[in-house]
């Protein structure tokens, strides 16, 4: 009777812990999303000027995260000290800055309904760094899912409805530097999930650990670079001319901040694949949300797309975390096996 009552505790707990983690996951990335896509594409202003200056979104985001981070490793009262090689949190931090800075510059040539579905095919480099870092192997349908993703990604991508108003574009959304763009961030953003992951397995170290010190890497390397292309001053100008702009900065960092440590505790305490279940439907969430928001009409043949990515990513979700087929014992092959029932 006390057992039975301890497994329902746990389980009870465990359906907690995963509505924490869905509505964590779900509140902050989707603002994230949308906020993302208003700074980078709306004009502010009476005179309508866009905010330039990507890099600096970056640096704004890390260093938010640092700070927190940093926090919660003293009020725990926990080494601040690395537990890895320096070099390999900045390994992690390039790679971040650099798939950070795609992204964002992306938002300049394609709406983030068709970034949002590119991210779905994130599988493949993630598939190939497994492979060449983590020395993984694939089945067959894993390569099969891939392939399905990448098909609806490029039907969602080369069929856009309408043109583009971006003033970067030159008209169409599917322009060769957005998706060239595209391109980088998912073959960056594979290769940054892969390396945390060696990272998590070859040293024992707390979340808030590599958190800390990947983001104070990216601190550094994202404040060089704005200094470097004279980006730093124009950018905290314009957040000061344009106060709707600097809101929208100190709430992009903070939900980007609660989403890091949201993402952590998720892979943390379920595994990736239930992490991975609930990106799909965050994605699926996005892309409505900036659809009715920003007014992204969808051709059918977009639809098409979006049905074949989402549907692909769930009935992987879905048959993976079936349980498998209890392997009948000897005994009972040997019962079902005899001509006549009750013989042993």
């Amino acid at each position: 009777m006390l057992m039975g009552t301890t497994i329902d505790n746990v389980k009870e707990s465990k359906i907690w812990k995963g509505i924490f983690a869905v509505s964590g996951i779900m509140i902050t990335l989707v603002i994230y999303g949308v906020l993302q896509e208003k700074i980078m594409r709306v004009p502010y202003g009476v005179n309508k000027e866009y905010f330039k200056y990507s890099l600096f979104l970056v640096f704004c985001n890390r260093i938010t995260t640092s700070t927190v981070s940093a926090g919660v490793l003293l009020a725990s009262k926990k080494a601040l000290d690395p537990v890895a090689p320096v070099y390999k949190y900045c390994l992690i931090s390039v790679s971040n800055i650099l798939t950070t800075t795609c992204q964002y510059e992306a938002l300049k040539y394609v709406s983030f309904p068709v970034q949002t579905l590119a991210k779905c095919a994130k599988m493949i480099p993630v598939m190939i760094w497994g492979t060449c870092i983590m020395q993984k192997t694939y089945k067959g349908f894993d390569y099969l899912v891939a392939f399905l993703v990448t098909l609806g990604c490029s039907i969602f991508i080369l069929f856009p409805e309408g043109t583009d108003i971006s003033p970067y574009s030159s008209g169409r959304e599917n322009t060769v530097w957005g998706v060239s763009l595209m391109i980088g961030y998912l073959g960056f953003d594979g290769f940054t999930s892969t390396f945390q992951d060696k990272l998590f397995k070859g040293y024992d170290m707390e979340i808030h650990n590599q958190i800390f010190y990947t983001t104070l890497c990216s601190c550094f390397l994202s404040l060089t670079g704005l200094i470097l292309q004279g980006h730093l001053l124009p950018a905290i100008e314009f957040a000061y001319r344009h106060n709707d702009c600097f809101l929208d900065i100190v709430l992009l960092s903070t939900v980007a901040t609660a989403s890091q440590f949201f993402i952590s505790y998720t892979i943390r305490t379920f595994g990736a694949l239930t992490f991975a279940a609930i990106m799909t439907t965050r994605q699926l969430a996005s892309i409505m949300l900036s659809c009715m928001w920003f007014s992204h009409p969808l051709s059918w043949e977009q639809w098409i797309g979006a049905v074949i990515v989402f549907g692909s990513l769930y009935a992987k979700n879905i048959l993976k975390s079936a349980p498998p087929k209890p392997i009948p014992s000897e005994q009972t092959q040997i019962r079902a096996s005899s001509p006549v029932k009750g013989i042993p």
